[in-house]
């Protein structure tokens, strides 16, 4: 790309699109990742959109637990890992960039990112099996509601939960991803 003639064109940033021209996801996915878009349905009252539905192929595993996260905007909840329970994301409210980093040492997509930029507007459901980095960052203006339907109900005497800190000195180092 030709950088144009004006004032701050060497920081001018070209756009990328996540799908092409047929609406395809263009990322490589991650082993084990899998996204399924899905859509708000129109009706005279408002609009439905399902979060879930055991036919999917998304969901292989049964719905043993369900919980809302919210986040404020401008925020962060970042690196996240679980050692068995398999993670699955859909974004209720505002507008939401979910990353997913494959850090697996024995993976063939080992170093590989995917992001998806989900909202009520733009619904999905990401699904991220255990061992991956994942996190998300509140793009919007107001507080960001993100429910979980993991494979696994928490713990509360032992949670499959193990945290690197956004904010850790090597984060950066480890997660090759900032907001």
């Amino acid at each position: 790309m030709d950088i144009p003639r004006v004032v701050g064109g060497e920081f001018l940033v070209a756009k990328h699109s996540q799908v092409d021209a047929a609406g395809r996801w263009r990322a490589e996915p991650i082993d084990g990742v899998r996204f399924r878009p899905t859509r708000p349905v129109p009706h005279e009252d408002g609009t439905v959109t399902e979060i879930a539905r055991r036919s999917w192929p998304e969901i292989d595993d049964d719905i043993v637990h369900v919980h809302v996260s919210t986040t404020q905007p401008g925020r962060s909840r970042a690196w996240g890992l679980h050692q068995r329970s398999t993670d699955r994301l859909v974004v209720l409210k505002g507008l939401v960039s979910i990353v997913v980093y494959d850090g697996r040492l024995d993976s063939p997509t080992k170093g590989a990112l995917n992001e998806f930029k989900l909202s009520e507007r733009n619904p999905g459901i990401v699904v991220i099996p255990p061992n991956l980095y994942h996190g998300w960052h509140n793009l919007g203006t107001d507080e960001a509601f993100i429910v979980n339907m993991p494979t696994s109900p928490y713990d509360y005497d032992g949670p499959d939960a193990l945290d690197l800190p956004y904010d850790h000195p090597m984060a950066a180092d480890i997660v090759p991803w900032r907001w």
